[in-house]
């Protein structure tokens, strides 16, 4: 059984865990699945926009994809909710991140 196989079995016992969510994203990722990848990581922040891990990995995907505007907006709505939930590290690793595609 593949790493994938095994987060998709966890999953359909807990559809809305927001690690294993991430994880299988990230599984898709490896792979260049975009497509799976930028799925999973956006229904993470459907289910809980304070998942803040997701929105560098969609940040980057994003800019994998050649799609620097929305990967711009996904930094700025994860530096936003980093300094809610004071996560000044994760604050710090988006705003990077942010300011490599504007300036």
């Amino acid at each position: 059984m593949t790493r994938i196989e095994k987060l998709q079995a966890f999953l359909a016992e807990s559809p809305n865990d927001c690690f294993l969510n991430h994880a299988l994203a990230l599984e898709f990722v490896k792979e260049d699945n975009d497509d799976s990848a930028q799925e999973y990581f956006e229904k993470n922040l459907e289910f809980d926009p304070g998942y803040i891990a997701t929105y560098y990995h969609l940040g980057k995907l994003y800019e994998r994809i050649n799609d620097p505007d929305s990967a711009v907006s996904i930094y700025a709505k994860g530096m936003e909710r980093a300094k809610t939930a004071g996560d000044m590290h994760s604050y710090s690793e988006l705003q990077s991140a942010h300011e490599d595609l504007v300036y």
